[in-house]
């Protein structure tokens, strides 16, 4: 490896990969990520099979979702949501046709969850990369899959911005060495916890990453590595919090934390504080659509009926989620697909079991709102 002035990216480097991060510093970010996390698992186990398997398909699907999405990749909701269900043995409704390509990824997302507890090896990883392009094609460009990259068209780079005005954000390390610095990296993986798990998770993110061994796919791989780290940590197959949702809600910076990082030293401490964060905020996340999980189910139980029609259930969801406006009648027919005098029964059998309160100064400006929120 080159060092001294030629270094342009960590790799390069004369200590890598000694990696060192300044522990006292982290110390009180991990100390509340762990707390929150043991807070969730902990409400996990009060919730009983059937709905914590809910809660988890709900992660999962977003988590699959939104790792794709960083990407710029819009896989349909529906879809991973069914493709996951059938590959889980779970028995819901609506269940839709999947692709090849969702049911690669949701594959991949599985086999790092589900078997947490197995190494991770060369053959895994190319199993997950053929997965992720069951074609052999990334948009219209035909790509080595099932193995590391070659460089056959020039260096491994990062790069933005249009033909002639392209800006390099990042250039990897030669493919020439890349078995090499893969097989150091899943030998460190695969040891011993020697730090946090939740440490371990990051840095292996940014590990991986910075090798960028594939042609393409490496970053959803990456996040995929992450959730495997993370479910060894929490020691469940199942995943109840979705690091790349929150990842996808700060795309921006999580670029920015990763090139400042891969330009920097072997002392990674900010991009290790960026990504405790980040998690932290993601569990914290998780324990709020927890609360509105309980909600909906208590909810549901003092519904006449016994149980919230899917049409209420979906468009509480909806209102616990980031809502836009204000809620009304004619709203809920519109989103819920129904004719306005079921969406007023709908809303009416809410109010009158303390789900949804009225709003609004006059009849014009009328609206609900949740009482819980």
């Amino acid at each position: 490896m080159n060092s001294g002035d030629n270094q342009k990216y960590l790799w390069q480097s004369a200590d890598w990969p000694q990696w060192s991060f300044a522990s006292a510093t982290l110390m009180p970010l991990l100390s509340e990520a762990n707390l929150e996390r043991g807070k969730l698992l902990g409400a996990i186990q009060t919730l009983g099979f059937k709905l914590a398997e809910e809660t988890s398909l709900r992660t999962l699907t977003s988590d699959v979702v939104k790792s794709s999405e960083i990407e710029g990749e819009h896989l349909n909701n529906d879809v991973v949501r069914s493709s996951l269900a059938r590959k889980l043995g779970l028995n819901i409704g609506g269940l839709v046709p999947s692709s090849r390509q969702v049911d690669g990824v949701v594959e991949m997302i599985l086999d790092a969850t589900q078997k947490h507890t197995q190494p991770l090896t060369h053959a895994r990883l190319f199993g997950w990369h053929a997965a992720l392009f069951p074609n052999s094609y990334s948009g219209m460009h035909k790509i080595t899959t099932a193995a590391y990259r070659t460089d056959a068209d020039g260096p491994m780079q990062v790069v933005s911005g249009g033909i002639g005005h392209e800006t390099v954000h990042y250039e990897a390390p030669p493919a020439s060495i890349i078995a090499d610095e893969m097989q150091l990296f899943l030998d460190w993986f695969n040891q011993s916890p020697d730090t946090d798990p939740l440490l371990k998770a990051g840095l292996a993110h940014l590990w991986f990453v910075s090798l960028h061994p594939f042609e393409d796919g490496n970053g959803r791989i990456a996040r995929a590595i992450g959730d495997m780290a993370l479910a060894k940590a929490d020691q469940l197959a199942q995943r109840f919090y979705s690091l790349s949702t929150q990842i996808q809600l700060e795309r921006e910076n999580y670029y920015l934390q990763l090139e400042m990082a891969q330009k920097g030293n072997m002392d990674i401490t900010n991009w290790l504080h960026w990504f405790l964060s980040c998690l932290l905020r993601a569990i914290q996340q998780a324990n709020r659509d927890l609360k509105g999980v309980v909600y909906l189910t208590q909810a549901s139980q003092r519904s006449p009926n016994g149980a919230l029609n899917e049409r209420q259930m979906k468009m509480l969801n909806r209102l616990m989620h980031n809502f836009e406006g204000h809620l009304t009648t004619g709203k809920w027919a519109t989103l819920a697909k129904c004719s306005t005098d079921t969406a007023l029964r709908d809303v009416n059998e809410l109010v009158e079991i303390g789900v949804l309160a009225k709003a609004g100064d006059s009849k014009r400006a009328a609206h609900y709102v949740l009482t819980w929120a």
